[in-house]
């Protein structure tokens, strides 16, 4: 990663920015169901984190014993949402084992496990799965935990996992819009709908259970081989990367200048983050990829720069992190989340 460019530091200009930023009027979000509404607020952040809850280095895999308990913990101490990735095969030249269990028997163990943090997919990689599956799976969830599902979803990026599904990576953007209108004609009632690769829906059939509201909210990552323009019409918001501000900045205000061409209502904008939490509070930050090592004020300040850019939601990965996890979620509750829109909820997990 680049060198932090010198004006993350100005915080006369940051704080000027952030009174324009939030004295403008923001278009509200769709309502879709209960998670999608509580990590989504406009004009506003929220904090995150993506599975697993662990440190494992880089080519080894984590065994996740612990998640469940840290997930709850999670819950109690007031983070949004938690995030799990799809990785059908370990690819070691891939460099990223990443999390193991299957996405969706995962969040419907850990849907029985909390009661209101949102659970979501950061994504599944649609052309690697039947849409019916897709569809199917995330329903349940949603059911299982009263409305907390949302499946970010994109086309997938490991070239040797697609061999070994007889699927042709070249083909996976085609593939993707494809299954993206399989899963909207999904939450309809005996929908009808033809695709080239992945079967036909003549109206004879329903696809059960339904999401919540026969809805589910599906949000895509990076382009995902599609254009802005298809991105902004048909999903309910986008999973970036991280980037500087300024450049965070202009990227969302042309994606939202693109949502309104399609939408009276915005749609939210997230994206992760590598964090190692230093002891320190006043530890100055270090780059890593996709991230930092530093400390709560500048991690305080660094948020504050995406909010004001206009990043909705940021999960927060751990993996790299040395400190004591449930030290390091502790820390980060207390420190970080009252600054944005984290309140500890009162509600007893399970």
């Amino acid at each position: 990663m680049r060198p932090l460019p010198i004006f993350l530091f100005d915080k006369g200009a940051n704080a000027a920015a952030a009174n324009v930023f939030h004295n403008l009027a923001m278009p509200p979000f769709n309502s879709i169901n209960s998670g999608y509404d509580s990590v989504f607020i406009p004009g506003q952040l929220s904090i995150g984190l993506a599975l697993p809850l662990e440190h494992y280095p880089v080519g080894t895999a984590p065994n996740m014993i612990t998640d469940a308990g840290r997930v709850k913990l999670a819950e109690k101490l007031g983070f949004k949402a938690v995030w799990v990735r799809d990785i059908p095969l370990n690819v070691p030249a891939f460099g990223d084992v990443g999390q193991t269990f299957d996405p969706f028997t995962y969040l419907s163990y850990l849907a029985g496990q909390t009661c209101t943090i949102a659970l979501g997919t950061a994504s599944i990689a649609l052309p690697l799965h039947h849409p019916l599956h897709v569809a199917k799976s995330a329903a349940t969830i949603d059911r299982l935990s009263n409305g907390r599902m949302i499946l970010g979803v994109a086309s997938g990026d490991r070239p040797d996992e697609y061999p070994a599904m007889g699927i042709d990576f070249d083909q996976r953007g085609k593939l993707f819009r494809e299954a993206f209108a399989y899963l909207r004609a999904a939450q309809q009632d005996f929908p009808t709908l033809g695709t080239e690769h992945f079967g036909h829906l003549a109206g004879n059939v329903d696809v059960l259970p339904k999401a919540m509201g026969q809805q589910l909210p599906v949000i895509v990552t990076g382009n995902s081989r599609q254009s802005p323009e298809w991105i902004a019409e048909n999903s309910d918001g986008w999973i970036y990367y991280l980037r500087d501000p300024r450049t965070h900045k202009h990227v969302i205000s042309q994606w939202r200048e693109q949502v309104a061409r399609f939408s009276a209502n915005d749609k939210p904008f997230m994206q992760a983050m590598y964090l190692i939490l230093d002891p320190d509070p006043g530890a100055m930050p270090r780059p890593i990829q996709l991230g930092f090592r530093t400390g709560t004020e500048f991690l305080i300040e660094f948020l504050h720069l995406l909010q004001d850019a206009g990043v909705n939601h940021v999960a927060l990965n751990l993996r790299f992190n040395t400190m004591d996890m449930e030290k390091t979620l502790e820390t980060i509750a207390e420190k970080v989340l009252p600054h944005f829109h984290n309140p500890v909820t009162t509600t007893q997990t399970s």
